[in-house]
């Protein structure tokens, strides 16, 4: 396959509303949306209202009425790398990235999202772009490990 264009169904792991626990500054979020909308501000009430919300579209809808942090333009794209790179330190969400491959990762979705997507086919696709970067990282990591096994004279 050379391209996954929506994170539903068999890459629903891709989505930042995929079920996959994180710690940030020693708290829990239970997906990376939740710690994504949470760290739009830097009221720690705020964060907790947030890092409290039953699912990750209740965590999106109260992050667009937080107090802005005034950084967050020039932060949220590394926040967002990231949050992202702990999310696939789960062995098992790793490994279901790794099997992606070379497909290009394009955050396609039908609610004008075109900073972190593609809609109706114009966007930047920074997620698709940030989850391709990881999963170079995670490979290249696999390939030295492999390569200091080999070495090992045991």
């Amino acid at each position: 396959m050379d391209k996954i264009d929506r994170f539903i169904g068999d890459f629903a792991f891709l989505s930042n509303f995929f079920s996959s626990t994180i710690v940030v500054d020693g708290k829990k979020y239970s997906t990376v949306e939740h710690a994504y909308q949470a760290f739009k501000t830097e009221s720690n009430s705020e964060r907790e209202v947030i890092r409290g919300a039953a699912t990750p579209g209740e965590a999106k809808k109260l992050g667009r009425s937080v107090t802005l942090r005034k950084d967050w333009e020039t932060v949220k794209v590394d926040l967002m790398r990231k949050f992202i790179k702990q999310k696939f330190e789960n062995p098992i969400l790793r490994e279901m990235l790794i099997a992606t491959g070379e497909a290009k990762l394009i955050e396609g979705n039908s609610w004008n999202d075109r900073f972190w997507g593609v809609c109706r086919g114009a966007g930047q696709n920074w997620l698709g772009r940030v989850l391709e970067e990881v999963r170079h990282e995670i490979a290249a990591e696999n390939y030295a490990d492999a390569i200091v096994q080999l070495d090992d004279p045991e």
